[in-house]
């Protein structure tokens, strides 16, 4: 229980770390949280300091989300602490401790916490996002598209309890720090990938 725990509390700590702010320091860029979109993410790095800066960062994300619930996996924990490291890790994300719980909108580590989890719903999110992505050119159309069909499929595919339900709470906060981008897609205001 008590391997649980730490696994979990280093789980939210390595989500924590923000790797659009660190990419963006190391390269002398701007503070993503104060130009462009205002979010400490890859889409808005890929404004503000090109594309190398956002594979970079959108690697970083990713590979937070998928160490901690790997890690958990291979030490054998049961199905309720792989979903409770893969919350925690997103939760670290949207709300990182060292940068004044000011964080990102969570699509990257959720595609990474999903490919640990239950590797065939990460791919879908990703197939899903690629696809609206190629088609309307609008990176939080295609997040929250592949974000809704997610657990429709986790559901369907009859994926354990605890999986599903820490998916459809991820994919709940994901949405609900859309919300501005929301706003604008229905306002037909929204920015497209690429553009500054």
């Amino acid at each position: 229980m008590t391997l649980a725990f730490v696994l979990i509390a280093a789980a939210y700590l390595a989500g924590s770390v923000s790797s659009a702010i660190l990419v963006c320091r190391l390269i002398g860029a701007p503070d993503p949280r104060s130009t462009g979109s205002g979010n400490p993410g890859a889409t808005n790095v890929l404004r503000v300091a090109g594309k190398h800066a956002a594979a970079v960062t959108l690697a970083g994300d990713l590979l937070k989300g998928l160490l901690p619930v790997l890690v958990a996996r291979l030490l054998g924990m049961t199905d309720l602490v792989l979903a409770l490291c893969a919350v925690a890790a997103f939760l670290g994300h949207l709300y990182p401790l060292y940068f004044g719980f000011q964080g990102g909108k969570g699509v990257a580590t959720l595609i990474g916490v999903l490919l640990a989890l239950a590797w065939p719903l990460g791919l879908l999110f990703v197939a899903v996002w690629l696809l609206m992505a190629k088609l309307f050119r609008i990176s939080s159309l295609a997040a929250l598209t592949a974000a809704a069909a997610t657990p429709v499929a986790a559901f369907g595919l009859d994926y354990p309890p605890p999986l599903t339900g820490a998916l459809a709470f991820m994919v709940a906060l994901l949405v609900y720090r859309h919300r501005s981008n929301i706003r604008n897609l229905l306002a037909g205001t929204e920015g497209h990938i690429g553009a500054r």
